[in-house]
């Protein structure tokens, strides 16, 4: 049984009425922008996926209670508050057992949306293989491989090794769709070089392929991965030199474990004046978009 979850009315109304419905991460609100941009960013986000007729069902722990859906002041609150805990997998407990403020990962995200009966989940790159640290993988890899769950994302983010991240996720079974590619996106960039799985052009393929999966009984989640929009792309022969410094930066600090992709994430914003910002913005707003249609479609 799944365990008491908090809904918002909109969420809970449109999940009994067999409404299209999206999930939302709240890392992005606590660990990805600063303040009050996070704010904006993330109510941004809810409204891309309100435009294409879906509802938005934002993630996050508040003193303990797992809650599906923010009202508007408690995504505020979250936006400012101190000292959240990042939750995936293992920190889920943690943060319900001592009341804590928790932001979602990915990871963390698929577990709730899928206790809550969500089948999409819109966010902007999943964690991956970090560069350097083989080893490092993200608990998101293998949530991929566990949680029944459709994640539009515009591939692993652009400060991780990619190569490994997709032998990762081959040896974990997670298919890799690309929406409108041939090739896996590169997060800021539009091109990486590596093949996805197979090529769709329209939210029905997708659902093909989720009703496929479902009538065979496979566990697990796939990834459908979306370019960023051409308009706002930072190529990535651009964008791997300032990604080498930050990622130089952070060993040199001592930056380890769940620290390291904030502290990366922030430095390549600063050191590319903010370009990295902007397409990071747009590929999430873009993402949100295309889960909404994928939910709409499934819906249908």
């Amino acid at each position: 049984m799944p365990p008491k979850l908090n809904f918002h009315p909109e969420v809970e109304i449109a999940l009994e009425e067999g409404k299209a419905v999206v999930a939302l991460e709240s890392t992005l609100i606590t660990h990805g922008f600063p303040r009050p941009e996070n704010i904006e960013v993330a109510r941004k986000i809810e409204d891309a996926v309100r435009e294409q007729g879906a509802v938005p069902a934002t993630i996050a722990i508040l003193g303990g209670e797992i809650t599906v859906g923010l009202t508007s002041e408690q995504l505020e609150y979250l936006g400012m508050a101190q000292n959240v805990r990042k939750c995936s997998r293992r920190d889920l407990p943690l943060a319900v057992a001592r009341k804590e403020d928790g932001a979602t990962t990915v990871a963390g995200t698929m577990i709730v949306a899928h206790w809550a009966g969500i089948h999409v989940f819109g966010t902007g790159g999943i964690g991956g293989v970090h560069r350097g640290h083989p080893f490092d993988e993200s608990a998101d890899l293998v949530e991929l491989a566990r949680t029944p769950l459709t994640v539009v994302c515009a591939g692993a983010k652009a400060i991780l090794d990619l190569p490994l991240t997709l032998e990762v996720l081959e040896t974990q079974g997670v298919p890799i769709i690309g929406y409108q590619t041939d090739e896996l996106p590169a997060f800021y960039s539009r091109h990486s070089g590596l093949p996805v799985d197979l090529r769709v052009d329209t939210p029905q393929e997708v659902v093909d392929i989720i009703t496929a999966r479902e009538q065979l009984g496979l566990a697990g989640g796939m990834l459908v991965t979306v370019p960023v929009p051409a308009e706002d792309e930072w190529p990535a022969e651009e964008a791997q030199g300032i990604i080498n410094q930050a990622l130089a930066e952070a060993e040199a600090d001592g930056i380890t474990g769940k620290a390291v992709t904030p502290y990366l994430l922030d430095r390549v914003s600063k050191l590319s004046g903010e370009r990295s910002k902007r397409a990071n913005i747009a590929l999430l707003l873009n993402n949100a978009h295309v889960a909404a249609q994928i939910a709409l479609a499934l819906g249908e």
